[in-house]
């Protein structure tokens, strides 16, 4: 059966097609809270835009639930902590309307600039008032930027082409930064006495809400013109409409507000006022690309891969293409090493060396961390969980970088310290096989060892002496059980021994007891190294 995606709200064609394929596409009006709630308890995915609200009942009510996609920016429609909790991996699509939301606020601010809103409402009721929608020009006005993220940089680069200069408020950005980008950095107050155009391009968080309020619009430099394309409730809307009335905001452009829908505000009252119903993200090209951003995310995320635009994950970001083959390899090694260690360490080192830690290699920690649990807890183990199973059984996994590694081009190593005092590493490489990765077991607690890390491997350690192979390969096969691959390691002769199998079906514990029985094995393990 395949997994099941719940489309909530209307999607691209295009960010269909991408799931169709592999997926059982269902839809469902997702503010019909019963018929939302019904269909989510089949769904293993579940892609929204604003409308429909995922929060704790909505988590709960969907047992197989791994991945809520937003198809845009914002998650003020999604519960992350709740989802976080179980484990469920929550997307967005950060990046899909920035070029939208900043040519929104660009048009806003021309349109507050020339009055055009109001004058095109007048002419089209029959008059013709020229002098009354006489406007200013940009050209040599100072235009203050509240925020230079994303949104904030793509706004000020193109209102710079108007001959303006630029200043900006941003306390998270770095004075260097702003000079490339021709912005020169001021305090808030600063910015609200010098500027005669404002444009607020902060995310809403507890710190940013109310922002600009009255205590502010009382400072501003007179005859600003404010614009807010970014987040309502960031202005304090009575204090503006406030501002406006008394003369000392010549105007806005707002296209966000504190509750939505808004059909009723202070500031409608005003024809110096352009009011848009939210459209900074509302272009085809703006829905196409979120949409079909959120699709890939979530084809990811069912497939078991990394996603760079999870929110709740801890080693978000693009994740380089040379370190993607080593994601799998550090989940299996993690595997690997809780069966051979027999259970969870006390605290976990992952070790990586070669070229590859040019690229940032974080990422390979948290996969590590995946595997490590993977076998441990009831509940399933994601990108999302991972760390937090690793924090409640105080487990400390930690991150060592070697630029230098002598038999392998790359090379990642879990070594982790027992309860018991005992060390346990294993080790393991990516190998190219022309245009295919082949993940590789290069050593086990010690044991220089050279196998594929796939399929169900086993770890039998015991006393080197003639007859073991043949013994244990007898019954492995009186039972059924094919073996695919097999490798014995030995120090020295008569030593201390490690032997590696690969098979095609796992052993209950019985089998595996009397495997170890059968050489007198003075330790054996099993490790899952499946793709899930």
């Amino acid at each position: 059966m395949n997994p099941v995606v719940l489309i909530a709200e209307e999607l691209a064609p295009a960010a269909i097609e991408v799931l169709a394929h592999d997926f059982d596409v269902r839809h469902v009006d997702g503010t019909d809270r019963p018929a939302l709630l019904s269909a989510l308890a089949e769904a293993d995915a579940v892609i929204v835009r604003s409308a429909t609200q995922i929060d704790a009942e909505a988590i709960s009510a969907a047992p197989r639930l791994k991945v809520v996609a937003r198809a845009g920016v914002g998650l003020d429609n999604v519960e992350v902590p709740a989802a976080t909790a179980r484990g469920v991996m929550v997307v967005n699509a950060p990046t899909s309307n920035i070029v939208s939301a900043a040519e929104q606020a660009v048009a806003l601010l021309l349109a507050v600039a020339r009055n055009t809103a109001s004058a095109s409402a007048a002419l089209k009721a029959g008059e013709w008032k020229r002098s009354k929608y006489t406007g200013v020009e940009l050209q040599g006005k100072t235009v203050g930027v509240v925020g230079l993220g994303r949104i904030g940089v793509l706004f000020a680069s193109r209102i710079a082409a108007f001959g303006t200069r630029l200043i900006a408020y941003d306390p998270y950005i770095q004075p260097a930064r702003a000079a490339q980008l021709g912005v020169r950095l001021v305090g808030l107050e600063e910015l609200l006495r010098e500027a005669d155009f404002i444009s607020i391009h902060l995310p809403k968080t507890p710190e940013t809400v109310g922002l600009i309020g009255e205590k502010e619009l009382a400072i501003v430099k007179p005859g600003v013109r404010i614009v807010n394309a970014a987040r309502g409730g960031l202005v304090d809307e009575q204090a503006l409409a406030d501002a406006i009335a008394e003369g000392r905001v010549a105007g806005a452009g707002v296209d966000v507000y504190a509750k939505e829908p808004c059909t009723s505000s202070p500031l409608f009252a005003f024809d110096n006022v352009v009011a848009t119903p939210h459209l900074g993200a509302s272009t085809h090209e703006a829905q196409d690309k979120a949409g079909l951003a959120v699709a890939k995310s979530v084809k990811l995320a069912l497939q078991g891969e990394f996603v760079p635009d999870a929110v709740n994950v801890q080693a978000g970001g693009v994740v380089a293409e040379d370190v993607r083959p080593l994601l799998p390899l550090a989940e299996k090694l993690g595997r690997a090493f809780t069966a051979v260690a027999g259970g969870v360490a006390a605290s976990v080192t992952v070790e990586v060396r070669g070229e590859i830690v040019n690229h940032d290699v974080s990422v390979l920690k948290l996969a590590a961390t995946k595997g490590l649990f993977s076998s441990v807890v009831e509940e399933q183990v994601t990108y999302v969980n991972a760390p937090h199973l690793a924090a409640e059984r105080g487990v400390e996994v930690a991150l060592v970088t070697q630029a230098e590694t002598a038999d392998h081009p790359n090379l990642v190593t879990i070594r982790g310290a027992l309860p018991d005092g005992r060390t346990v590493s294993v080790s393991g490489t990516v190998a190219h096989a022309g245009a295919r990765d082949v993940l590789k077991l290069t050593e086990v607690d010690g044991f220089d060892v050279e196998i594929g890390a796939e399929g169900i491997l086993l770890f039998l350690r015991y006393a080197d002496r003639p007859g073991v192979v043949g013994t244990v390969g007898t019954l492995l096969g009186e039972a059924g059980i094919n073996i695919a691959a097999m490798q014995v390691a030995r120090r020295e002769a008569g030593g201390e021994t490690l032997m590696t199998l690969t098979v095609d079906q796992a052993l209950g514990a019985d089998l595996l007891t009397s495997a170890a029985d059968s050489i007198g094995a003075t330790a054996a393990s099993a490790a899952d190294l499946r793709d899930e």
